[in-house]
């Protein structure tokens, strides 16, 4: 194996693992600030694979940026989708667009019963 390919393997495992590491250790909190901008960098590579779809470098460059430019469009739409979804969740009951159920509760209401719960348990006031 010629050094380029090893070290261009070392980076790639590297980053793999680091990625990982990275990813597995966000609060819940921060998900959808984080999926937001990996869409962004999703769309700088959508960007990157129409310049090479179009280059005209040869047949297999048009194929393989083609084929990435299906493979960055399926995971931008996609991730606006996923991202709109988990944004829906935080909105108030009071904003739910007409024909939702309103079932389930807002995460606004839920942090203020929990906090009124933690504050009343600490001051003594649970039992009145």
């Amino acid at each position: 194996m010629s050094t380029a390919i090893e070290s261009g393997l070392y980076v790639f495992l590297l980053a793999s693992f680091v990625g990982f590491e990275v990813i597995r250790r966000v609060p819940p909190l921060f998900h959808t600030p984080l999926m937001s901008l990996t869409n962004a960098v999703a769309g700088i590579s959508l960007v990157g694979s129409l310049v090479i779809a179009g280059s005209n470098k040869g047949t297999v460059s048009t194929i393989l940026g083609t084929i990435a430019v299906t493979a960055s469009t399926i995971n931008v739409v996609g991730g606006f989708l996923i991202t709109d979804r988990m944004l829906k969740m935080f909105r108030p009951r009071d904003a739910a667009p007409k024909g939702s159920s309103g079932d389930s509760p807002s995460a606004a209401g839920w942090l203020r019963a929990r906090l009124a719960r933690n504050t009343a348990a600490a001051t003594g006031e649970a039992g009145r």
